[in-house]
């Protein structure tokens, strides 16, 4: 009777194994019928289906994500991949894996960033794919989120953000260059380093630091001239290299360096660096005169932007150079439609860069555009499309008006509300010292005298106006308090509570507020005056941060200020008169 038992309990033993095993195989071998396809191959869906329903079946949530993933990965159309990265999240969510519900965000995010070129979606949901990973054993899955956020912060002009972001990424990848590793880690490393080494030389480079950009991007160029597995990467050095030699005024360079970078770009169908190669090439040929191959290539930057309706802000002088030339050849048809497109542009970008939209030089501006366009439109018009015409330039000016009404007045309840803020400041004549003592019965990371003494140097940092200091870092304030940037950090987000990015920027922005609402001088200032006044380096980040942190913009906040002063001249001459 117990020999029977035994090999009863030995069998069911053996078929519990031997079934988990004949799963386990299952879905192996149906991944192994598409694992060799190459991206977008519809071919593999009808085997990912099965792998769906097979994981749905059994409510194993993390084959469920598996197959969603790879579903991701195979469909054709945007909204396929975006409908199954939801369902990736819903899978993830399921199996209560805090890495796969990490991996399935970043999946979304990268949808939102490639396929749509929706850059604050995709930052969110980077974000929430950061939020799930802290806890998360894998270093290197961690450091791609980040450079995924860097990235996009790059995109949306928040370079020095950005720059953090990628100082860690590109330390944490240097780190594992040489290490013994799979063949694939070893690939994914190598192009984690070079790939956030061109985004770097990117940012420094639109915060006009040439030099450390120019830098950069030789160092790309001599480590990947000799690796095949980096010919995307080295491609992207050379556009750098081929921009700066525009800088240089090296046209002919320029041009040779922008050509060489342009095959394996798009073969890669990067349609973010493909129209700025034409626009760089088309400004190097107009320099040498050669306007006919200049007007090509910024033609092909818009025929770029006709197919996938994505453009970056810094193209969009492409088409002033395009309005300017067809002004000059009297073709007003091609001049309307350039007018026409750089309106579509305008509306494109402030859906994901509605801060940077103001920021940006504008040689024609919207108002200028659309009066221009509605002429030229008058001009062609004919007989009963002229009365037409007035009915709908007539709506249109009621329409704007009515906008303009609205804006004016949440633009005046956003200054007064920051006024009043101002005065509540103003009136304290003294600041309270900040308490430092120390809860007994609390632990802390870092001894209790130390946290006292980086608090003080945090008050007569404040008080003196040090954060004022040009591509002032963590680390660099930590080597002027003699700490490291841990320790500066904990107390900074402990008692300051938040982080040093955001610290440092409310210091400055306050700042420089408080000049312009008291010192009436600062209100002449430019932008860009005003931004290297309180430290922060780049005119479109000092934009964005005064907009985040006071609510309204820094133009409109002068221009109200300066109508308040000056009615408040002619009151105090009025009552003289009288």
């Amino acid at each position: 009777m117990d020999k029977k038992v035994y090999f009863v309990i030995l069998f069911l033993c053996f078929a519990v194994v031997f079934s988990q095993k004949s799963d386990f195989n299952e879905y192996v071998q149906l991944r192994k019928k598409y694992e060799n396809y190459l991206d977008s191959d519809i071919r593999a869906l009808p085997h990912i289906n099965l792998y769906i329903a097979k994981a749905k079946r059994e409510k194993n949530y993390q084959r469920l994500f598996q197959g969603y993933k790879d579903a991701v990965m195979y469909s054709v159309t945007k909204e396929q991949k975006l409908m199954y990265a939801d369902s990736t999240i819903f899978a993830a969510k399921s199996s209560g894996n805090n890495d796969l519900i990490s991996v399935a965000h970043l999946g979304k995010g990268v949808v939102y960033y490639y396929n749509y070129k929706k850059f604050k979606k995709a930052l969110d949901e980077y974000m929430m794919a950061f939020e799930y990973s802290k806890h998360s054993k894998d270093e290197y899955f961690k450091h791609k989120i980040l450079y995924h956020i860097g990235v996009v912060k790059s995109y949306l002009g928040y370079y020095e953000n950005a720059l953090t972001l990628f100082e860690k990424c590109r330390i944490f990848f240097k780190s594992k260059l040489g290490a013994e590793m799979h063949p694939n880690e070893i690939y994914n490393i190598t192009k984690g380093y070079y790939n956030t080494l061109h985004q770097m030389a990117v940012c420094h480079r639109n915060l006009k630091n040439y030099k450390i950009s120019d830098s950069l991007t030789e160092m790309g160029l001599r480590h990947t001239s000799i690796d095949n597995d980096l010919l995307l990467e080295h491609s992207y050095f050379l556009k750098c290299k081929g921009i700066a030699s525009y800088r240089k005024k090296n046209y002919a360079q320029a041009l040779i360096e922008l050509s060489l970078s342009l095959p394996e770009i798009r073969k890669n169908s990067d349609i973010s660096w493909e129209p700025i190669i034409y626009f760089y090439m088309g400004k190097s040929f107009l320099a040498q005169g050669k306007t006919k191959e200049a007007i090509d290539n910024f033609r092909k930057v818009d025929s770029i932007f006709q197919n996938y309706h994505f453009i970056l802000p810094e193209l969009r002088e492409n088409y002033e150079l395009l309005i300017k030339y067809y002004q000059q050849q009297n073709k007003e048809k091609q001049q309307l439609y350039y007018m026409s497109q750089l309106l579509k542009i305008d509306e494109i970008l402030g859906e994901d860069y509605v801060y940077l939209i103001d920021k940006i030089h504008k040689e024609f501006d919207t108002r200028t555009l659309q009066e221009a366009k509605m002429k030229l439109e008058k001009a062609n018009s004919k007989g009963n499309l002229i009365n037409s015409g007035l009915m709908v330039l007539a709506s249109s000016l009621v329409i704007a008006l009515s906008i303009r009404y609205r804006r004016e007045k949440k633009i005046r309840r956003q200054y007064v509300a920051l006024e009043n803020k101002l005065m509540t400041i103003k009136k304290e004549t003294s600041k309270p010292v900040i308490n430092v003592r120390i809860e007994d019965g609390k632990k802390y990371e870092i001894a209790k005298d130390k946290i006292e003494e980086l608090l003080h140097k945090l008050q007569a940092f404040e008080d003196k106006k040090r954060f004022t200091q040009k591509g002032l870092t963590i680390y660099k304030l930590a080597q002027q308090f003699n700490t490291n940037d841990k320790y500066l950090s904990y107390v900074i987000n402990e008692y300051k509570g938040k982080n040093f990015t955001k610290y440092l920027s409310e210091l400055r922005i306050e700042y420089i507020t408080q000049l312009l609402f008291d010192e009436k001088k600062y209100l002449d200032y430019k932008i860009e005056s005003l931004s290297e006044e309180c430290g922060i380096a780049s005119r479109q980040n000092f934009s964005s941060l005064f907009y985040e942190i006071n609510g309204i913009r820094p133009t409109d906040f002068i221009r109200k200020r300066k109508a308040e002063l000056q009615a408040s001249l002619k009151s105090q001459a009025s009552i003289k008169s009288a």
